[in-house]
């Protein structure tokens, strides 16, 4: 009886100890910047990494859930006949959360888990260790080019689902299922504030930050060769994902007060 005490404990004591360990990471990532200028140059190939070689599956993901989305809402409405709202729904889910998380999870499966075997590699075969030795801090050269890139193309990987989910969805009920566009398009626009666009976007910009600390910390971090590096890569992605769901919480609740506060 007392064994699974031990091992409720002792998951919430590992939660504890990686979650110090990815605040470590970030404010050290920050103080290595008052000793050297960031590599552009690596910042410029991370960039292109997460953000140009994401584009099609992003593009893709996001045409197919609004198509989703759209299919489903308009077989409920239809009920009520009240399909013009089909729109606000295809937009709101994806300006709010769909879009975000979903964007989210697939970098975090795409890029996440390659940050986190580059990295693990380098670690187990001593890399790390030879930059620390010629000088370079692994913070400075290999974290923060990886950490900027994801937060700041997130965002913009997310844009681009949103407005290609958006198109697909209501390329389908207007062509395929018959509504009215004209209507679809007024709703949108009078359900939506701008304060959905800030919440969506922010939250883009927190997911990418955070998949690129967690897969960072457990790439520096791996032991173990090449077993260590596939048990870092897993590990780095169910951590990534379960970060994003809980900071997708934390941030709708955050932005609910915002907008209670002041519409």
């Amino acid at each position: 009886m007392f064994g699974i005490f031990e091992k409720i404990g002792g998951y919430f004591t590992n939660l504890l100890a990686d979650t110090g360990a990815f605040v470590t990471l970030f404010i050290g990532m920050f103080a290595s910047l008052r000793r050297a200028a960031p590599p552009w140059r690596e910042i410029v190939r991370q960039s292109y990494f997460v953000g140009i070689e994401s584009l099609p599956v992003i593009i893709t993901t996001g045409a197919f859930v609004g198509m989703v989305i759209s299919f489903q809402s308009y077989n409920q409405l239809l009920r009520l006949g009240v399909t013009s709202w089909v729109g606000p729904l295809v937009t709101a889910s994806l300006v709010l959360q769909l879009g975000p998380v979903l964007s989210g999870v697939m970098l975090a499966g795409r890029v996440g888990s390659a940050m986190t075997a580059e990295l693990g590699t380098m670690a187990v075969t001593e890399q790390i260790d030879a930059l620390r030795t010629m000088g370079v801090n692994p913070l400075n050269y290999l974290v923060f080019p990886r950490v900027l890139a994801s937060t700041v193309l997130c965002p913009l990987l997310t844009s681009f689902a949103i407005l290609c989910g958006t198109v697909a969805g209501f390329g389908l009920c207007i062509y395929g299922l018959g509504i009215n566009g004209h209507y679809m398009w007024v709703q949108s626009k009078a359900f939506l504030h701008p304060l959905d666009f800030a919440e969506g976007l922010t939250k883009a910009a927190i997911f990418g930050c955070a998949m690129a600390v967690i897969c960072c910390q457990k790439g520096i971090t791996t032991r173990g060769g090449a077993e260590g590096v596939g048990k870092s890569t897993t590990a780095s992605n169910v951590q990534t994902c379960i970060a994003i769901l809980l900071l997708n919480l934390l941030v709708t609740m955050v932005f609910s007060q915002i907008k209670n506060a002041l519409l």
